[in-house]
């Protein structure tokens, strides 16, 4: 999620991680059809390499390739949010167990460090900050994969890391905030962290992405 620029990036990884963050951040719009014509002169890049990245793109659904008729970034719908926040859940507590008994003091650090960026952030955006939501949710989805980064499997966090952004372009479409709620859930997801207690983390993480979802379908924008 939210790769960053790397001095060494193609002018098309870069196009890649702009088009992906923009259907994830919903600067392109759910059933938006993709105009090659236009994308190039926005993303700076060919229509042949555009095609290219959006089929790659398709094989990790974020885009819906049309046949003939083009590309469309996929339309949202409440089963299918259903569908994503359960899959984000079976991994992510399988993720956590996993990580929780493998753990040690640097794992435990990266977890502290996550958490505190996250929670400086929110604070922020309880206070009315609106122009740094994007940071946010950077700092949320580091904090969840800092939790399950001693999982001992890169095939697992990658996965999980996919499913993720899936799960984020809903909360950016319904602007889903919960305030104090999801501060709180955090706040207890790392004392059960700091406790090795998986089964604990793994129950307040089911009423947190339940909470999400509710609190999107609620929104009446899905």
């Amino acid at each position: 999620m939210l790769a960053e620029t790397h001095p060494t990036e193609t002018v098309g990884e870069k196009a890649y991680r702009r088009i992906r963050n923009d259907i994830i951040f919903g600067r392109l719009l759910p059933g938006q059809k993709l105009k090659l014509d236009r994308m190039k002169e926005r993303y700076g890049t060919s229509v042949s390499t555009l095609r290219e990245l959006l089929n790659r793109l398709t094989s990790e659904g974020l885009i819906v390739a049309e046949g003939l008729r083009g590309f469309e970034v996929p339309p949202v719908s409440g089963p299918d949010l259903r569908d994503v926040a359960s899959l984000r859940l079976l991994l992510e507590c399988h993720a956590l167990h996993e990580s929780f008994a493998a753990g040690d003091m640097e794992w435990e650090g990266r977890v502290v460090s996550a958490h505190h960026k996250l929670h400086s952030m929110e604070k922020r955006i309880q206070q009315g900050s609106t122009d740094e939501v994007e940071l946010w949710k950077n700092y949320d989805w580091q904090f969840h994969q800092a939790l399950i980064s001693a999982c001992g499997s890169r095939a697992l966090m990658e996965t999980h890391g996919g499913v993720f952004d899936k799960y984020l372009r809903y909360q950016m479409v319904a602007l889903s905030n919960r305030g104090e709620i999801s501060v709180r859930e955090h706040r207890l997801m790392l004392e059960c962290a700091l406790k090795r207690d998986a089964a604990g983390a793994c129950k307040v993480l089911t009423e947190h992405i339940k909470g999400g979802v509710d609190f999107a379908l609620a929104s009446g924008t899905i």
